[in-house]
């Protein structure tokens, strides 16, 4: 067996239909008085309500959360938390809004409690992408690793299924990168192989039937192991996608859906073990298009035309990506980027 590291992670997890309703008594056992709440300004009345059984800890809503954590409102929500005199912050929605509760632990140290209500993952993290300049720059501390996680998958309700399933697609690349990620280990190959299976098998269940209980608690429980999955590190996948998404402004989940299965393809001859267990977790024999027939299953949109990219800057794209890469299995080249980006900008099957 090749050595390897495996760092376990300090965060105390609730899981359950019906466990936000312990958000008091979590807060409480961080020790924590005054709680500054913070979500996306379409999600503040339904967050309004949970914030209000915090009672005397609640010390206000900061509502402006939004997609990629731009800077300036990073630096808006840190101002919050001091004008609040807050000691914790509690972030309750996807990865923009838990996002934005990591930059403020990063400055000031406050614990963050989070309360996911998407499969992004990022609540098991201390990863965080900013953007600035037009650029999306990715930071690592261990601060920014929640405390505390509330799972309630009662709050997933309200999450349309479209958003559900490239919000589920998003988790599915967390766990294919930690598989050949450069800190990949046998621990969390299991997590990841175990993620993708539940959120291939509850994803479609829930584009049928989005009001599925069971399903939305299989996939909840597929995006927290996602979520663990993402501390090995990253590699060519999320590179194009922090790219494409800081760059043009494009939605996070739908990005990653579109651009994982031409990622795998890139890398399926340099991570042969890899390849074998995402098909396995997908119940077939390929990988890169397994994960495609699971996304055509699930309707989702499959083109980066259809996100607004234009074809012209495709080239772009790949040179900014190869500016600082990540670590990746496949030798990452200009002219193999650029490929792989105009497979999935045209949205063919990888062969």
């Amino acid at each position: 067996m090749k050595p390897f590291t495996y760092i376990s992670q300090p965060s105390r997890v609730v899981f359950g239909a019906g466990s936000v309703a312990r958000l008091p008594q979590e807060v409480e056992k961080l020790g924590a008085k005054r709680a500054l709440v913070l979500s996306t300004p379409g999600r503040s009345a339904d967050v309004q309500r949970i914030a209000a059984t915090l009672g005397d800890r609640f010390a206000g809503l900061f509502d402006k959360a939004v997609r990629h954590v731009p800077i300036e409102v990073a630096e808006d929500a840190r101002r919050a938390a001091k004008a609040a005199n807050a000691d914790c912050c509690v972030v309750v929605g996807g990865g923009s809004t838990i996002g934005l509760g990591k930059a403020i632990a990063l400055s000031a140290g406050l614990p963050v409690l989070a309360v996911p209500t998407t499969y992004s993952g990022s609540e098991m993290t201390w990863t965080q992408g900013f953007t600035e300049g037009g650029r999306k720059r990715t930071q690592v501390d261990p601060k920014m690793l929640p405390k505390t996680v509330i799972y309630d998958p009662e709050l997933t309700l309200g999450l349309p299924a479209a958003i559900s399933a490239a919000s589920g697609m998003n988790a599915i690349a967390h766990c294919v990168e930690a598989l050949y990620a450069k800190e990949a280990n046998p621990i969390v190959s299991l997590i990841a192989e175990e993620g993708i299976r539940a959120l291939a098998v509850s994803l479609p269940v829930i584009v049928r039937n989005p009001r599925d209980m069971e399903a939305r608690g299989e996939a909840l429980y597929g995006a927290w192991l996602a979520g663990t999955c993402l501390n090995t590190g990253i590699a060519l996948h999320h590179k194009l996608c922090h790219t494409l998404g800081g760059t043009w402004n494009l939605p996070h989940a739908e990005t990653h859906a579109i651009v994982l299965p031409h990622a795998v393809r890139y890398n399926r001859d340099a991570a042969p073990e890899a390849m074998a267990r995402i098909a396995r977790a997908l119940g077939g024999k390929d990988a890169a298009g397994g994960l495609y027939d699971l996304e055509v299953k699930l309707g989702l949109k499959m083109k980066l035309s259809d996100l607004g990219v234009p074809e012209g800057d495709l080239a772009r794209a790949a040179k900014i990506a190869l500016e600082a890469p990540y670590p990746n299995p496949a030798p990452i080249t200009f002219e193999g980027v650029l490929a792989l980006l105009k497979r999935a900008h045209a949205g063919v099957r990888p062969d």
